[in-house]
């Protein structure tokens, strides 16, 4: 609906255009015909109509200037043969420029959206192949056990308890590629954050005592409380969370904290682990990037959907040999800050 009626907005405009050049012809030509400058004022319409509907929009309005402009070709202002000549000229030039215009813009919005699809192209590529690359080690697994089983080799138990493993870790990849995939659909009530972080946290906490990592929290006495969505943003820290304890090494903290502020709310995630360089930082959303053995790649992906869907943003701090620092701003909505207040 919208784009019809600027697509409806840009033909009057191109219209009133028209009109309005036609009229100063008519007020000025009878008293000041060498004023021939205002043929030109024709290119502006053309012009409009070929950036904005291509050759056929600049074909169609150079012909509706043309039917206009025939009065004065054809009628008293037509008073010598040099002004036939120019006005003649003047319709093959507009024409010509309307066919040339109109043609370079479609081919090059041919151009850009042939190459939106190769890049999409290119994009598909590269996820299949990483998906069938994380799929594959598993499912080799999954055939070199149950092929053990069926020559009665080894423990069977063990085997089924390996397969099953395995199993459970395409079912984990089918299933980060589908949230991915899908558009983000967001169950929202209003929320303690101290409470979901520290949730989060203790999710994460038997996974930071096994590596030997301290798991700290620093949070404000009074809970800050946001319309949000309290599984997905839990699952978002505890990816954040995860991967700053597995960047850790035996012996170093990981540190939690939320800072509430005017109209937002940080949640920040610091690690003291080996850092990142420039370049990593910027890969570290991509879909399918990751340094990690076994992971799919898209655990910061989606946890970056997940936030941006509540508005929010995720900044990432980070210098080799000195940690990395995640930031989760989330708005605080007006009502909720009122109640805060309270």
């Amino acid at each position: 609906m919208a784009i019809m009626f600027k697509k409806r907005y840009f033909i009057v405009a191109i219209g009133l255009i028209l009109v309005v050049i036609t009229m100063a012809h008519v007020l000025i030509f009878r008293k000041l015909s060498p004023l021939v400058v205002l043929e030109e004022l024709y290119y502006i319409p053309i012009f409009l109509a070929a950036l904005r509907f291509g050759l056929q929009g600049a074909l169609l309005t150079y012909l509706f200037a043309t039917l206009l402009y025939l009065p004065f070709f054809f009628g008293e202002w037509s008073l010598t043969y040099l002004d036939v000549v120019d006005r003649t000229l003047h319709l093959l030039f507009s024409g010509l420029f309307a066919l040339i215009a109109g043609f370079l813009i479609d081919r090059e919005r041919r151009q850009e959206k042939q190459a939106q699809q190769d890049r999409s192209l290119k994009g598909i590529g590269q996820a299949a192949t990483a998906i069938v690359h994380d799929l594959k080690n598993p499912l080799i697994t999954i055939l070199g056990y149950a092929g053990r089983i069926r020559e009665n080799k080894g423990d069977p138990v063990q085997a089924a308890g390996i397969i099953i493993e395995s199993a459970e870790t395409m079912q984990r990849i089918v299933g980060d590629v589908l949230d991915f995939a899908k558009p983000m659909q967001l169950s929202r009530n209003t929320e303690e954050v101290n409470t979901i972080v520290r949730k989060a946290v203790d999710y994460c906490r038997a996974r930071a005592e096994e590596a030997g990592v301290t798991l700290t929290t620093e949070l404000p006495e009074q809970s800050s409380c946001i319309d949000l969505d309290r599984v997905q943003v839990q699952r978002a820290l505890v990816n954040f969370i995860n991967n700053a304890v597995e960047a850790s090494n035996s012996g170093q903290r990981v540190e939690v904290a939320v800072v509430p502020e005017t109209d937002s709310l940080r949640i920040v995630i610091r690690d003291q682990g080996a850092g990142m360089d420039r370049e990593t930082v910027e890969a570290a959303f991509k879909p399918f990037y990751t340094r990690k053995k076994g992971g799919t790649g898209l655990g910061m992906s989606i946890a970056r959907k997940i936030i941006e869907s509540h508005d929010g943003r995720i900044t990432v701090d980070s210098h080799p040999g000195r940690g990395t620092t995640i930031t989760v701003n989330l708005p605080i909505g007006t009502d909720m800050e009122d109640e805060r207040e309270l």
